[in-house]
């Protein structure tokens, strides 16, 4: 049995880490060349299926649709990424702050956490985004507000957890200030669960990028978009069925890519684990 556990893990790691690190790759290139011009319209190509010209086909303008899935994985990782630094940040401080503190900080803080909880993922993504105006920064902010509670409290649990701890009153004895405790102390201990908890966020957001954008509120067209091509994409879906595949492959696959590799890091990050 553990055997066969220490094998999923690693399977687990190997994937995520190729998957991961390939699109990032894939994003690096992107920024210097792509096949074709991704906005460069070419009507009598229009809808052409794979070829060597044109790998993954063309869609309805007779755009490349490889050198838009290239450009697409801009938009995806910038938001993961905006949306992590957000979500981390804020859920961090407030969960530290509530965790460390206690008492009555503890109880606003939380209740103000439980409250943004309570409002359902995507519509309150639809309602901010609806007010500040669709795109790439609006989108990742929007995300970001939505990932704080669970950082939030995440982050909280460990510092309950660590706060009594016999180093913490160490450091307590000899003056350390509390935000020292607080983030040079506590916060690396904790760190294991939050670094898996923001690869987690980081999934999260990219699909709820890709379901704005495919409702028209995400990323703004002409820039390449995974949730909007999906969108463009549905009335083709009979005639041209690799104008789908394409962009909801490279959506799936990443996605997946990066909760496997959540997934082996909780496992390795996990003392249990390791026996």
């Amino acid at each position: 049995m553990k055997n066969s556990q220490r094998y999923t893990k690693h399977i687990n790691l190997i994937i995520g880490l190729l998957v991961i690190v390939g699109f990032f790759l894939v994003m690096l290139i992107s920024f210097f060349y792509t096949p074709h011009d991704v906005n460069a319209m070419n009507i009598p190509d229009k809808l052409l299926g794979p070829s060597r010209s044109y790998f993954f086909g063309t869609d309805e303008f007779g755009r490349d649709i490889f050198s838009r899935i290239m450009q697409g994985t801009q938009t995806a990782f910038a938001v993961g990424i905006l949306t992590v630094l957000i979500g981390t940040s804020f859920g961090i401080l407030i969960g530290g702050i509530a965790g460390y503190v206690g008492g009555w900080i503890d109880e606003i803080f939380m209740r103000l956490m439980d409250a943004l909880m309570a409002f359902p993922g995507i519509i309150l993504a639809l309602m901010l985004v609806a007010i500040f105006g669709p795109g790439i920064v609006n989108t990742a902010i929007a995300l970001g507000i939505i990932a704080i509670p669970a950082i939030a409290r995440i982050s909280r649990s460990g510092f309950v957890q660590h706060r009594d701890a016999e180093y913490v009153l160490a450091a307590k004895l000899i003056g350390v200030k509390p935000y020292k405790i607080m983030f040079r102390h506590i916060l690396p201990n904790i760190s294991s669960q939050i670094i898996v908890a923001a690869t987690v966020t980081f999934a999260t957001a990219m699909l709820a990028e890709a379901a704005l954008s495919y409702l028209g509120l995400g990323v703004q067209p002409p820039n390449p978009s995974w949730g909007r091509m999906l969108k463009d994409s549905q009335a083709y879906l009979v005639n041209a069925p690799w104008y789908t595949f394409a962009p909801g492959g490279a959506i799936t696959i990443l996605v997946l890519g990066l909760y496997m590799l959540s997934n082996a890091l909780r496992d390795y990050m996990d003392p249990r684990s390791k026996s």
